[in-house]
Protein backbone atom coordinates (compact mmCIF):
# COMPACT_ATOMS: atom_id res chain seq x y z
CA UNK A 1 0.00 0.00 0.00
CA UNK A 2 1.38 3.24 -0.44
CA UNK A 3 0.81 6.61 1.29
CA UNK A 4 -0.04 9.98 0.45
CA UNK A 5 0.13 12.77 2.73
CA UNK A 6 -1.81 15.94 1.96
CA UNK A 7 -0.22 19.18 3.58
CA UNK A 8 -2.65 22.08 4.62
CA UNK A 9 -6.35 20.92 5.15
CA UNK A 10 -8.56 19.51 2.10
CA UNK A 11 -10.26 21.98 -0.17
CA UNK A 12 -13.95 21.74 -0.34
CA UNK A 13 -14.93 20.34 -3.67
CA UNK A 14 -11.52 19.18 -4.75
CA UNK A 15 -11.72 15.90 -6.69
CA UNK A 16 -7.55 15.69 -5.18
CA UNK A 17 -8.48 12.98 -2.48
CA UNK A 18 -10.04 10.91 -4.73
CA UNK A 19 -8.03 11.13 -7.37
CA UNK A 20 -5.08 9.82 -4.57
CA UNK A 21 -6.95 6.79 -3.99
CA UNK A 22 -7.77 5.76 -7.37
CA UNK A 23 -4.25 6.01 -8.05
CA UNK A 24 -3.75 3.35 -4.98
CA UNK A 25 -2.85 5.73 -2.11
CA UNK A 26 -3.67 5.39 1.35
CA UNK A 27 -4.79 9.34 1.67
CA UNK A 28 -3.67 11.23 5.30
CA UNK A 29 -4.34 14.61 5.96
CA UNK A 30 -1.17 17.18 7.96
CA UNK A 31 -3.51 20.24 8.84
CA UNK A 32 -0.52 22.03 10.10
CA UNK A 33 3.50 21.59 9.21
CA UNK A 34 4.55 19.75 12.21
CA UNK A 35 2.18 16.94 11.19
CA UNK A 36 3.64 15.65 8.33
CA UNK A 37 7.07 14.37 10.06
CA UNK A 38 4.71 12.60 12.16
CA UNK A 39 2.44 10.99 9.88
CA UNK A 40 5.75 10.29 7.11
CA UNK A 41 7.22 8.26 10.32
CA UNK A 42 4.18 6.08 10.52
CA UNK A 43 4.75 5.15 7.27
CA UNK A 44 6.92 1.48 6.52
CA UNK A 45 9.87 2.62 5.20
CA UNK A 46 9.24 -0.18 2.54
CA UNK A 47 6.45 1.79 1.13
CA UNK A 48 6.01 4.70 -1.27
CA UNK A 49 5.20 7.70 -0.02
CA UNK A 50 3.94 10.85 -1.75
CA UNK A 51 3.58 14.61 -0.23
CA UNK A 52 1.09 16.40 -2.04
CA UNK A 53 0.18 20.15 -1.71
CA UNK A 54 -4.06 19.86 -0.66
CA UNK A 55 -4.39 23.08 -2.88
CA UNK A 56 -3.45 20.75 -6.28
CA UNK A 57 -4.82 21.62 -8.86
CA UNK A 58 -4.72 19.44 -12.24
CA UNK A 59 -5.46 16.20 -13.80
CA UNK A 60 -5.06 12.81 -12.11
CA UNK A 61 -2.72 11.54 -14.69
CA UNK A 62 0.05 14.74 -13.67
CA UNK A 63 -0.28 12.76 -10.62
CA UNK A 64 -0.27 9.68 -11.73
CA UNK A 65 3.52 10.38 -13.73
CA UNK A 66 5.11 11.87 -10.24
CA UNK A 67 3.84 9.10 -7.58
CA UNK A 68 3.40 6.25 -9.08
CA UNK A 69 6.39 5.98 -12.15
CA UNK A 70 8.67 2.90 -10.69
CA UNK A 71 11.30 3.84 -12.76
CA UNK A 72 12.49 6.79 -10.46
CA UNK A 73 13.22 7.06 -6.95
CA UNK A 74 11.69 10.53 -6.79
CA UNK A 75 9.85 12.52 -9.46
CA UNK A 76 7.68 15.75 -9.19
CA UNK A 77 5.14 18.20 -10.29
CA UNK A 78 4.18 21.65 -9.18
CA UNK A 79 2.39 20.85 -5.43
CA UNK A 80 3.01 16.94 -5.18
CA UNK A 81 6.41 14.79 -4.90
CA UNK A 82 6.27 10.82 -5.01
CA UNK A 83 9.08 9.21 -3.12
CA UNK A 84 10.54 5.23 -3.61
CA UNK A 85 11.71 3.28 -0.51
CA UNK A 86 15.28 3.91 -1.99
CA UNK A 87 14.90 7.55 -1.31
CA UNK A 88 13.01 8.10 1.58
CA UNK A 89 16.20 8.79 3.87
CA UNK A 90 16.63 12.25 1.58
CA UNK A 91 13.03 12.75 2.10
CA UNK A 92 13.85 12.59 6.26
CA UNK A 93 16.19 14.91 5.72
CA UNK A 94 14.79 17.43 3.53
CA UNK A 95 12.01 17.22 6.01
CA UNK A 96 14.09 18.15 8.58
CA UNK A 97 15.20 21.42 7.16
CA UNK A 98 12.13 22.39 5.70
CA UNK A 99 11.01 25.98 6.74
CA UNK A 100 8.29 26.39 4.60
CA UNK A 101 4.20 26.61 5.15
CA UNK A 102 2.56 23.03 4.75
CA UNK A 103 0.73 24.44 1.59
CA UNK A 104 3.78 24.71 -0.68
CA UNK A 105 5.82 22.10 1.30
CA UNK A 106 6.29 19.65 -1.33
CA UNK A 107 8.01 21.87 -3.68
CA UNK A 108 10.20 22.62 -1.65
CA UNK A 109 10.94 19.31 -0.51
CA UNK A 110 11.70 18.29 -3.81
CA UNK A 111 14.34 20.68 -4.42
CA UNK A 112 15.95 19.74 -0.79
CA UNK A 113 15.85 16.43 -2.23
CA UNK A 114 17.60 17.48 -5.29
CA UNK A 115 20.52 18.91 -3.25
CA UNK A 116 20.91 16.56 -1.27
CA UNK A 117 21.98 14.40 -4.15
CA UNK A 118 18.78 12.47 -5.02
CA UNK A 119 17.85 13.14 -8.47
CA UNK A 120 14.12 14.21 -8.97
CA UNK A 121 12.50 13.16 -12.25
CA UNK A 122 10.38 15.74 -13.59
CA UNK A 123 7.61 14.15 -15.76
CA UNK A 124 6.93 16.40 -19.38
CA UNK A 125 3.36 17.58 -18.65
CA UNK A 126 2.48 18.86 -22.25
CA UNK A 127 -0.89 19.80 -22.15
CA UNK A 128 -1.93 18.58 -19.01
CA UNK A 129 -1.90 20.87 -15.86
CA UNK A 130 -0.26 20.64 -12.17
CA UNK A 131 -0.62 23.54 -10.87
CA UNK A 132 -1.52 25.42 -6.83
CA UNK A 133 -3.38 28.22 -7.30
CA UNK A 134 -2.99 30.43 -4.06
CA UNK A 135 -6.18 32.72 -4.98
CA UNK A 136 -10.00 31.77 -5.81
CA UNK A 137 -9.09 33.72 -9.81
CA UNK A 138 -6.03 31.42 -10.02
CA UNK A 139 -8.42 28.42 -9.23
CA UNK A 140 -10.84 29.10 -11.17
CA UNK A 141 -8.39 29.42 -13.92
CA UNK A 142 -6.63 26.37 -13.28
CA UNK A 143 -9.67 24.37 -13.05
CA UNK A 144 -11.02 25.83 -16.34
CA UNK A 145 -7.44 24.80 -18.46
CA UNK A 146 -7.87 21.23 -16.50
CA UNK A 147 -11.73 21.06 -18.29
CA UNK A 148 -10.57 22.04 -21.55
CA UNK A 149 -7.79 19.22 -21.66
CA UNK A 150 -8.59 15.68 -22.66
CA UNK A 151 -6.55 14.00 -20.33
CA UNK A 152 -7.55 10.49 -22.11
CA UNK A 153 -6.49 11.46 -25.11
CA UNK A 154 -3.05 12.57 -23.58
CA UNK A 155 -2.58 8.99 -22.37
CA UNK A 156 -3.16 7.56 -24.94
CA UNK A 157 -0.58 9.31 -27.32
CA UNK A 158 1.82 9.70 -24.39
CA UNK A 159 1.52 5.11 -24.69
CA UNK A 160 3.30 5.34 -28.00
CA UNK A 161 6.79 5.41 -27.97
CA UNK A 162 8.08 8.76 -29.11
CA UNK A 163 10.38 7.33 -31.91
CA UNK A 164 8.76 4.30 -33.61
CA UNK A 165 9.48 3.02 -37.16
CA UNK A 166 7.02 4.31 -40.57
CA UNK A 167 5.24 0.97 -39.94
CA UNK A 168 4.59 0.94 -36.62
CA UNK A 169 3.95 4.49 -36.26
CA UNK A 170 1.11 4.45 -39.37
CA UNK A 171 -0.04 1.00 -39.50
CA UNK A 172 0.11 -0.50 -36.05
CA UNK A 173 0.27 2.52 -33.11
CA UNK A 174 -3.17 3.73 -34.57
CA UNK A 175 -5.14 1.37 -33.32
CA UNK A 176 -3.14 -0.40 -30.85
CA UNK A 177 -2.83 2.04 -28.71
CA UNK A 178 -7.09 1.67 -28.23
CA UNK A 179 -6.59 -2.00 -27.42
CA UNK A 180 -4.18 -1.04 -24.27
CA UNK A 181 -6.71 1.14 -22.91
CA UNK A 182 -9.07 -1.76 -23.06
CA UNK A 183 -6.02 -3.76 -21.50
CA UNK A 184 -6.13 -1.54 -19.00
CA UNK A 185 -9.75 -1.21 -18.01
CA UNK A 186 -10.34 -4.87 -17.52
CA UNK A 187 -7.02 -5.34 -15.45
CA UNK A 188 -4.69 -6.91 -17.74
CA UNK A 189 -0.93 -6.43 -17.35
CA UNK A 190 1.63 -5.86 -19.73
CA UNK A 191 3.57 -8.93 -18.89
CA UNK A 192 0.45 -10.75 -19.85
CA UNK A 193 -0.10 -9.35 -23.13
CA UNK A 194 3.70 -9.73 -23.69
CA UNK A 195 3.07 -13.65 -23.44
CA UNK A 196 0.38 -13.65 -25.18
CA UNK A 197 2.46 -11.94 -28.54
CA UNK A 198 4.88 -14.79 -27.98
CA UNK A 199 2.37 -17.49 -27.23
CA UNK A 200 1.13 -15.99 -30.85
CA UNK A 201 4.51 -16.53 -32.57
CA UNK A 202 5.14 -19.57 -31.18
CA UNK A 203 1.63 -21.17 -33.37
CA UNK A 204 2.40 -18.48 -36.20
CA UNK A 205 5.77 -20.51 -36.05
CA UNK A 206 4.01 -24.05 -36.23
CA UNK A 207 1.68 -23.11 -38.72
CA UNK A 208 4.70 -22.38 -40.95
CA UNK A 209 5.96 -25.65 -40.04
CA UNK A 210 3.43 -27.49 -41.55
CA UNK A 211 5.11 -26.54 -45.14
CA UNK A 212 1.46 -26.12 -46.35
CA UNK A 213 -0.14 -22.78 -47.95
CA UNK A 214 -2.63 -22.80 -45.44
CA UNK A 215 -0.38 -22.72 -43.01
CA UNK A 216 1.96 -20.06 -44.50
CA UNK A 217 -1.39 -17.31 -44.85
CA UNK A 218 -2.10 -18.55 -41.33
CA UNK A 219 1.40 -18.20 -39.92
CA UNK A 220 1.59 -14.74 -41.70
CA UNK A 221 -1.29 -13.45 -40.27
CA UNK A 222 -0.92 -14.44 -37.01
CA UNK A 223 3.10 -13.06 -37.17
CA UNK A 224 1.44 -9.71 -37.27
CA UNK A 225 -0.90 -10.42 -35.04
CA UNK A 226 1.95 -11.31 -32.34
CA UNK A 227 3.51 -7.81 -33.20
CA UNK A 228 0.32 -6.28 -32.48
CA UNK A 229 0.46 -7.37 -29.42
CA UNK A 230 4.21 -6.71 -29.05
CA UNK A 231 3.50 -3.26 -29.31
CA UNK A 232 0.62 -3.31 -27.31
CA UNK A 233 2.22 -4.35 -24.23
CA UNK A 234 4.53 -1.52 -24.46
CA UNK A 235 1.79 0.69 -24.83
CA UNK A 236 -0.27 -0.41 -21.88
CA UNK A 237 3.37 -0.37 -19.81
CA UNK A 238 3.26 3.53 -20.63
CA UNK A 239 -0.48 4.44 -20.12
CA UNK A 240 -0.89 2.69 -16.83
CA UNK A 241 2.83 2.80 -15.70
CA UNK A 242 3.16 -0.54 -15.11
CA UNK A 243 6.76 -0.93 -15.58
CA UNK A 244 9.05 -3.69 -14.33
CA UNK A 245 12.45 -5.80 -14.31
CA UNK A 246 10.47 -8.79 -15.15
CA UNK A 247 8.82 -6.84 -17.74
CA UNK A 248 11.82 -5.41 -19.17
CA UNK A 249 13.52 -8.01 -19.44
CA UNK A 250 10.73 -10.36 -20.99
CA UNK A 251 10.24 -8.00 -23.82
CA UNK A 252 13.56 -8.07 -24.52
CA UNK A 253 13.97 -11.67 -24.87
CA UNK A 254 10.42 -12.78 -26.20
CA UNK A 255 10.87 -10.32 -29.07
CA UNK A 256 14.42 -12.14 -30.08
CA UNK A 257 13.03 -15.83 -29.37
CA UNK A 258 9.28 -14.84 -31.53
CA UNK A 259 11.98 -14.42 -34.34
CA UNK A 260 13.87 -17.27 -34.14
CA UNK A 261 11.28 -19.61 -33.39
CA UNK A 262 9.50 -18.11 -36.61
CA UNK A 263 13.06 -18.84 -38.74
CA UNK A 264 12.90 -22.28 -37.45
CA UNK A 265 8.89 -22.84 -38.34
CA UNK A 266 10.10 -21.67 -41.69
CA UNK A 267 12.87 -23.90 -42.09
CA UNK A 268 10.81 -26.63 -41.41
CA UNK A 269 8.21 -26.18 -43.72
CA UNK A 270 10.63 -25.66 -46.16
CA UNK A 271 12.63 -29.20 -45.47
CA UNK A 272 8.63 -30.76 -45.08
CA UNK A 273 8.99 -29.95 -49.22
CA UNK A 274 12.24 -31.26 -49.41
CA UNK A 275 14.05 -27.71 -49.64
CA UNK A 276 17.11 -27.26 -46.94
CA UNK A 277 17.22 -23.71 -46.01
CA UNK A 278 18.45 -23.92 -42.28
CA UNK A 279 21.66 -22.52 -43.19
CA UNK A 280 19.69 -19.66 -44.42
CA UNK A 281 17.67 -19.62 -41.43
CA UNK A 282 21.01 -19.96 -39.17
CA UNK A 283 22.52 -17.12 -41.48
CA UNK A 284 19.61 -14.79 -40.72
CA UNK A 285 19.57 -15.15 -36.79
CA UNK A 286 23.69 -14.21 -37.03
CA UNK A 287 23.26 -11.25 -39.19
CA UNK A 288 20.82 -10.03 -36.64
CA UNK A 289 22.63 -10.56 -33.65
CA UNK A 290 25.79 -9.15 -35.00
CA UNK A 291 23.69 -6.24 -36.12
CA UNK A 292 22.17 -5.83 -32.94
CA UNK A 293 25.63 -6.14 -31.08
CA UNK A 294 26.91 -3.18 -33.53
CA UNK A 295 23.94 -1.01 -32.09
CA UNK A 296 24.46 -1.86 -28.48
CA UNK A 297 28.94 -1.64 -28.48
CA UNK A 298 28.60 1.98 -30.22
CA UNK A 299 25.83 3.31 -28.01
CA UNK A 300 27.49 1.81 -24.63
CA UNK A 301 31.19 3.03 -26.14
CA UNK A 302 29.85 6.51 -26.80
CA UNK A 303 26.59 7.46 -24.34
CA UNK A 304 28.89 9.08 -21.76
CA UNK A 305 31.69 10.14 -23.71
CA UNK A 306 32.98 13.52 -23.53
CA UNK A 307 33.41 15.83 -25.99
CA UNK A 308 31.19 13.96 -28.10
CA UNK A 309 31.55 15.51 -31.02
CA UNK A 310 31.17 14.75 -34.76
CA UNK A 311 30.73 16.93 -38.16
CA UNK A 312 28.92 13.04 -39.33
CA UNK A 313 26.39 13.37 -36.48
CA UNK A 314 25.93 17.52 -37.40
CA UNK A 315 24.77 16.37 -40.33
CA UNK A 316 22.67 13.77 -39.22
CA UNK A 317 20.98 15.95 -36.75
CA UNK A 318 20.43 18.73 -40.03
CA UNK A 319 18.74 15.66 -41.95
CA UNK A 320 16.41 14.52 -38.96
CA UNK A 321 15.18 18.49 -39.47
CA UNK A 322 13.80 17.79 -42.95
CA UNK A 323 10.92 15.39 -42.17
CA UNK A 324 10.81 12.82 -44.90
CA UNK A 325 14.76 11.79 -44.24
CA UNK A 326 13.48 10.85 -41.09
CA UNK A 327 11.23 8.16 -42.43
CA UNK A 328 13.22 7.44 -44.76
CA UNK A 329 16.42 6.65 -42.62
CA UNK A 330 14.20 4.94 -40.16
CA UNK A 331 12.63 2.65 -42.70
CA UNK A 332 16.26 1.99 -45.23
CA UNK A 333 17.46 -0.34 -41.85
CA UNK A 334 14.61 -2.46 -41.96
CA UNK A 335 13.62 -1.83 -38.18
CA UNK A 336 11.17 -4.66 -36.67
CA UNK A 337 8.35 -3.25 -37.85
CA UNK A 338 8.89 -3.12 -41.37
CA UNK A 339 11.09 -6.85 -41.04
CA UNK A 340 8.19 -8.68 -39.56
CA UNK A 341 5.75 -6.75 -41.98
CA UNK A 342 7.86 -8.01 -44.70
CA UNK A 343 8.98 -11.64 -43.24
CA UNK A 344 4.52 -12.26 -43.03
CA UNK A 345 3.76 -10.53 -46.52
CA UNK A 346 6.52 -13.37 -48.01
CA UNK A 347 5.59 -16.01 -45.67
CA UNK A 348 2.01 -16.12 -47.07
CA UNK A 349 2.55 -15.24 -50.30
CA UNK A 350 5.99 -16.84 -51.79
CA UNK A 351 8.37 -19.85 -50.31
CA UNK A 352 10.45 -19.80 -47.30
CA UNK A 353 13.71 -19.27 -49.39
CA UNK A 354 12.56 -16.37 -51.31
CA UNK A 355 11.68 -14.89 -47.81
CA UNK A 356 15.27 -15.41 -46.04
CA UNK A 357 16.67 -14.66 -49.56
CA UNK A 358 14.65 -11.41 -49.08
CA UNK A 359 15.33 -10.80 -45.24
CA UNK A 360 19.24 -11.40 -45.77
CA UNK A 361 19.45 -8.65 -48.53
CA UNK A 362 17.22 -6.18 -46.46
CA UNK A 363 19.19 -6.92 -43.45
CA UNK A 364 22.94 -7.04 -44.77
CA UNK A 365 22.23 -3.63 -46.07
CA UNK A 366 20.93 -2.23 -43.06
CA UNK A 367 23.46 -3.54 -41.16
CA UNK A 368 26.39 -2.08 -43.76
CA UNK A 369 24.49 1.30 -43.57
CA UNK A 370 24.41 1.54 -39.87
CA UNK A 371 27.30 -0.01 -39.06
CA UNK A 372 29.38 2.53 -41.97
CA UNK A 373 27.89 5.45 -40.82
CA UNK A 374 28.67 4.97 -36.97
CA UNK A 375 32.04 3.51 -38.20
CA UNK A 376 32.51 7.45 -39.90
CA UNK A 377 31.45 9.11 -36.86
CA UNK A 378 33.69 7.32 -34.49
CA UNK A 379 36.71 8.43 -36.87
CA UNK A 380 35.53 11.85 -36.98
CA UNK A 381 34.59 12.71 -33.73
CA UNK A 382 36.87 13.44 -30.95
CA UNK A 383 35.80 11.77 -27.79
CA UNK A 384 36.99 10.67 -24.44
CA UNK A 385 35.84 7.35 -23.29
CA UNK A 386 35.26 6.44 -20.04
CA UNK A 387 35.92 3.73 -17.82
CA UNK A 388 32.77 2.33 -17.32
CA UNK A 389 32.36 2.22 -21.12
CA UNK A 390 35.53 0.34 -21.65
CA UNK A 391 34.27 -1.87 -19.49
CA UNK A 392 31.29 -2.78 -20.75
CA UNK A 393 32.84 -3.31 -23.94
CA UNK A 394 35.33 -5.74 -22.34
CA UNK A 395 32.10 -7.71 -20.32
CA UNK A 396 30.52 -7.65 -23.87
CA UNK A 397 33.03 -9.64 -25.68
CA UNK A 398 32.19 -12.53 -23.40
CA UNK A 399 35.95 -13.04 -23.28
CA UNK A 400 36.48 -16.55 -21.24
CA UNK A 401 39.86 -17.74 -19.32
CA UNK A 402 41.85 -18.81 -22.47
CA UNK A 403 41.37 -15.27 -23.35
CA UNK A 404 42.14 -13.86 -20.06
CA UNK A 405 45.62 -15.40 -19.66
CA UNK A 406 46.82 -13.02 -22.08
CA UNK A 407 45.04 -10.34 -21.48
CA UNK A 408 46.63 -10.53 -17.81
CA UNK A 409 49.95 -11.24 -19.43
CA UNK A 410 49.87 -8.23 -21.34
CA UNK A 411 47.51 -5.78 -20.19
CA UNK A 412 48.83 -2.17 -20.13
CA UNK A 413 47.76 1.00 -18.53
CA UNK A 414 47.13 2.85 -21.81
CA UNK A 415 44.67 1.88 -24.62
CA UNK A 416 46.31 0.41 -27.51
CA UNK A 417 45.39 1.51 -31.01
CA UNK A 418 45.78 -1.98 -32.53
CA UNK A 419 43.16 -3.17 -30.98
CA UNK A 420 40.83 -3.48 -33.30
CA UNK A 421 42.60 -4.55 -35.86
CA UNK A 422 44.11 -7.59 -33.97
CA UNK A 423 40.29 -8.36 -33.23
CA UNK A 424 39.04 -7.89 -37.04
CA UNK A 425 42.63 -10.22 -38.15
CA UNK A 426 41.92 -12.89 -35.88
CA UNK A 427 37.93 -13.57 -36.86
CA UNK A 428 38.13 -13.11 -40.47
CA UNK A 429 41.04 -15.61 -40.27
CA UNK A 430 39.48 -17.72 -37.86
CA UNK A 431 36.17 -17.79 -40.51
CA UNK A 432 38.09 -18.01 -43.90
CA UNK A 433 40.22 -20.87 -42.59
CA UNK A 434 37.11 -22.99 -41.40
CA UNK A 435 36.08 -22.15 -44.89
CA UNK A 436 38.80 -23.60 -46.86
CA UNK A 437 40.06 -26.35 -44.98
CA UNK A 438 38.45 -29.85 -45.26
CA UNK A 439 35.65 -30.49 -43.20
CA UNK A 440 37.81 -32.05 -39.73
CA UNK A 441 41.34 -31.17 -40.71
CA UNK A 442 43.41 -30.76 -37.38
CA UNK A 443 45.41 -27.36 -38.45
CA UNK A 444 42.12 -25.22 -38.00
CA UNK A 445 42.32 -26.63 -33.36
CA UNK A 446 45.83 -24.96 -34.56
CA UNK A 447 43.88 -21.58 -36.32
CA UNK A 448 41.48 -21.92 -33.15
CA UNK A 449 44.17 -21.15 -30.42
CA UNK A 450 45.69 -18.52 -32.09
CA UNK A 451 42.21 -16.83 -32.39
CA UNK A 452 42.02 -17.29 -28.74
CA UNK A 453 45.53 -15.56 -27.96
CA UNK A 454 44.92 -12.84 -30.40
CA UNK A 455 41.41 -12.63 -28.78
CA UNK A 456 42.61 -12.41 -25.75
CA UNK A 457 45.89 -9.56 -26.45
CA UNK A 458 43.00 -7.22 -28.89
CA UNK A 459 40.88 -6.91 -24.89
CA UNK A 460 44.28 -7.12 -23.27
CA UNK A 461 44.40 -3.03 -22.78
CA UNK A 462 41.22 -1.12 -21.91
CA UNK A 463 38.99 -0.55 -25.19
CA UNK A 464 38.97 3.51 -25.05
CA UNK A 465 40.04 3.80 -28.86
CA UNK A 466 37.90 5.15 -31.21
CA UNK A 467 36.99 2.16 -33.00
CA UNK A 468 36.78 -0.65 -30.15
CA UNK A 469 33.25 -0.92 -30.23
CA UNK A 470 33.69 -3.38 -33.16
CA UNK A 471 35.58 -6.25 -31.54
CA UNK A 472 32.31 -7.60 -29.47
CA UNK A 473 30.54 -7.91 -33.03
CA UNK A 474 33.76 -8.99 -34.59
CA UNK A 475 33.85 -11.92 -32.17
CA UNK A 476 30.22 -13.07 -32.44
CA UNK A 477 30.85 -13.16 -36.18
CA UNK A 478 33.82 -15.35 -35.50
CA UNK A 479 32.02 -17.22 -33.09
CA UNK A 480 28.65 -18.00 -34.81
CA UNK A 481 30.31 -17.98 -38.23
CA UNK A 482 32.45 -21.18 -36.94
CA UNK A 483 29.93 -23.06 -35.71
CA UNK A 484 27.53 -21.99 -39.05
CA UNK A 485 30.65 -22.87 -42.02
CA UNK A 486 31.46 -26.31 -39.57
CA UNK A 487 27.76 -27.13 -39.53
CA UNK A 488 27.27 -26.99 -43.32
CA UNK A 489 30.55 -28.59 -44.03
CA UNK A 490 29.66 -31.96 -42.16
CA UNK A 491 26.62 -32.38 -44.90
CA UNK A 492 24.82 -34.43 -42.67
CA UNK A 493 21.08 -34.33 -41.55
CA UNK A 494 20.82 -31.89 -38.02
CA UNK A 495 24.15 -30.76 -38.29
CA UNK A 496 22.64 -27.46 -39.22
CA UNK A 497 19.66 -27.30 -36.96
CA UNK A 498 21.84 -28.17 -34.07
CA UNK A 499 24.07 -25.54 -35.10
CA UNK A 500 20.75 -23.48 -34.78
CA UNK A 501 19.77 -24.04 -31.65
CA UNK A 502 23.69 -23.34 -30.23
CA UNK A 503 23.55 -20.12 -31.51
CA UNK A 504 20.31 -19.61 -29.91
CA UNK A 505 21.69 -21.18 -27.25
CA UNK A 506 24.69 -18.28 -27.09
CA UNK A 507 23.10 -15.31 -28.36
CA UNK A 508 20.39 -15.27 -25.64
CA UNK A 509 23.38 -15.35 -23.03
CA UNK A 510 24.78 -12.23 -25.37
CA UNK A 511 21.44 -10.30 -25.15
CA UNK A 512 20.82 -11.37 -21.62
CA UNK A 513 24.46 -9.65 -21.50
CA UNK A 514 23.10 -6.10 -23.25
CA UNK A 515 20.54 -5.67 -20.75
CA UNK A 516 22.05 -6.21 -17.75
CA UNK A 517 24.87 -3.43 -18.45
CA UNK A 518 22.50 -1.32 -19.76
CA UNK A 519 20.16 -1.34 -16.61
CA UNK A 520 23.16 -0.73 -14.81
CA UNK A 521 23.01 -4.05 -13.29
CA UNK A 522 26.49 -5.49 -14.04
CA UNK A 523 27.54 -7.87 -16.52
CA UNK A 524 26.43 -11.59 -15.82
CA UNK A 525 28.66 -13.42 -13.12
CA UNK A 526 32.35 -14.74 -13.89
CA UNK A 527 31.46 -18.40 -13.25
CA UNK A 528 29.00 -18.26 -15.42
CA UNK A 529 31.06 -16.80 -18.90
CA UNK A 530 33.83 -19.53 -17.17
CA UNK A 531 31.68 -22.34 -17.21
CA UNK A 532 30.49 -22.13 -20.76
CA UNK A 533 33.52 -21.48 -22.04
CA UNK A 534 33.30 -17.44 -23.04
CA UNK A 535 33.45 -17.23 -27.07
CA UNK A 536 37.41 -18.58 -27.47
CA UNK A 537 36.88 -21.58 -25.18
CA UNK A 538 33.30 -22.50 -27.23
CA UNK A 539 35.31 -21.58 -30.65
CA UNK A 540 38.04 -24.17 -29.79
CA UNK A 541 35.51 -26.76 -28.39
CA UNK A 542 33.43 -27.00 -31.47
CA UNK A 543 36.74 -26.96 -33.67
CA UNK A 544 37.87 -30.02 -31.48
CA UNK A 545 34.38 -31.58 -31.52
CA UNK A 546 34.69 -31.06 -35.36
CA UNK A 547 37.85 -32.96 -35.82
CA UNK A 548 37.70 -35.70 -33.26
CA UNK A 549 33.91 -36.86 -34.12
CA UNK A 550 32.53 -38.84 -37.11
CA UNK A 551 30.13 -36.80 -39.40
CA UNK A 552 27.21 -38.40 -37.86
CA UNK A 553 28.25 -38.07 -34.09
CA UNK A 554 28.32 -33.70 -34.90
CA UNK A 555 25.16 -33.54 -34.69
CA UNK A 556 24.70 -34.97 -31.59
CA UNK A 557 27.79 -33.12 -29.95
CA UNK A 558 26.26 -29.35 -31.17
CA UNK A 559 23.00 -30.83 -29.46
CA UNK A 560 24.11 -31.58 -26.48
CA UNK A 561 26.72 -28.31 -26.11
CA UNK A 562 23.32 -26.66 -27.09
CA UNK A 563 21.26 -28.12 -24.25
CA UNK A 564 24.49 -27.29 -21.65
CA UNK A 565 24.53 -23.58 -22.55
CA UNK A 566 20.99 -22.91 -22.62
CA UNK A 567 20.66 -25.06 -19.08
CA UNK A 568 23.22 -22.81 -17.61
CA UNK A 569 22.71 -19.96 -19.21
CA UNK A 570 18.57 -19.74 -18.65
CA UNK A 571 19.03 -20.95 -14.95
CA UNK A 572 21.30 -17.94 -14.35
CA UNK A 573 19.34 -15.61 -16.41
CA UNK A 574 15.86 -16.54 -14.89
CA UNK A 575 17.44 -16.22 -11.17
CA UNK A 576 18.78 -13.10 -11.54
CA UNK A 577 15.95 -11.20 -13.26
CA UNK A 578 13.38 -12.46 -11.07
CA UNK A 579 14.96 -12.11 -7.51
CA UNK A 580 17.97 -9.93 -8.05
CA UNK A 581 15.77 -6.32 -8.05
CA UNK A 582 17.67 -4.89 -11.12
CA UNK A 583 16.88 -1.92 -12.98
CA UNK A 584 14.23 -2.10 -15.47
CA UNK A 585 15.04 -1.17 -19.30
CA UNK A 586 12.56 0.91 -21.07
CA UNK A 587 13.70 1.95 -25.02
CA UNK A 588 11.33 4.89 -26.55
CA UNK A 589 12.89 4.21 -29.99
CA UNK A 590 12.17 1.28 -31.99
CA UNK A 591 14.74 -1.48 -31.67
CA UNK A 592 16.22 -2.97 -34.82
Amino acid sequence: MSTAILTGPPVSGSPLEGDLRALGFDVRIAAVPHEVGALLAAVPTGERVAVVDARFTGHRHALRLALTDPRFDAAAVPGALGVQPAARPGLDRALARATAPAHILPDELACAIESDGTAVHNPELGTLVAAVPETRVQHEAAAAAVAEVDEDAVRLRSAVKSRDGFFTTFFISPYSRYIARWCSDRGLTPNQVTTASLLTALVAAGCAATGERWGYVTAGVLLLVSFVLDCTDGQLARYSLQYSTLGAWLDATFDRAKEYAFYAGLALGAARNGDDVWGLALGAMILMTCRHVVDFSFNEANHDATANTSPTAALSDRLDSVGWTVWARRMIVLPIGERWAMIAVLTATTTPRITFYALLAGCAFGALYTTAGRVLRSVTRKATRTDRAAQALYDLTDSGPLAEFPRRLLKAGKPAATSVFVATVAAVALVACALAFPYGAPALIGVALLYAVAAGQAVAHPLKGALDWLIPPLFRAAEYGTVLVLAAKADVNGALPAAYGLVAAVAYHHYDTVYRIRGNAGAPPHWLVRTIGGHEGRVLLTVALATALARTDFPVALTALAVFVALVVLAESIRFWVSAGAPAVHDEGEPA
